[in-house]
């Protein structure tokens, strides 16, 4: 019983940090502060800290979701099911953070920096990996509801 409400605070801490900062605080960040740059530095910060909180209830939650079934004595289809599932889901979430944070935000911020420097067609590409990132973004959140409905 507390096992599976710590697995349902860890997914509301993780879907409830990626609707925060990425529904509220960096939009709140580009309509507030002048500097577009800085907001966008801010921005990026506050994304890299999620990532790494994401990371880390990604690996606690998959290894209590993997244990629940290992040191259950119910078995039984549905329960292998709900778990597969939710270890999927635990998956795919994480394999957004990664995609985003170790793959497209490195690219993303060398862009800004030239493009905002040199006015060059980079922007162009800036927008584009932006646009991508920010629908990986949107896909892991959507993601998260799905969690945690599941773990209700």
């Amino acid at each position: 019983m507390l096992a599976s409400r710590i697995r349902l605070l860890l997914a509301a801490l993780w879907g409830g940090s990626l609707w925060t900062v990425g529904g509220l605080v960096a939009p709140t960040l580009f309509w507030t502060l002048p500097d577009r740059m800085l907001a966008g530095t801010i921005a990026g910060r506050l994304f890299a800290v999620q990532a790494w909180l994401s990371l880390v209830c990604a690996v606690v939650l998959g290894v209590m979701v993997w244990q629940s079934g290992e040191l259950s004595l119910a078995a039984d289809r549905p329960h292998r099911q709900l778990r597969r599932h939710l270890l999927t889901l635990i998956a795919a979430m994480l394999a957004c953070t990664l995609l985003m944070h170790f793959g497209l935000q490195p690219l993303i911020a060398a862009l800004r920096t030239q493009a905002m420097l040199t006015h060059t067609p980079l922007g162009m590409a800036f927008g584009i990996l932006h646009g991508g990132a920010s629908l990986i973004y949107l896909v892991q959140s959507v993601l998260a509801v799905w969690l945690l409905l599941k773990l209700k």
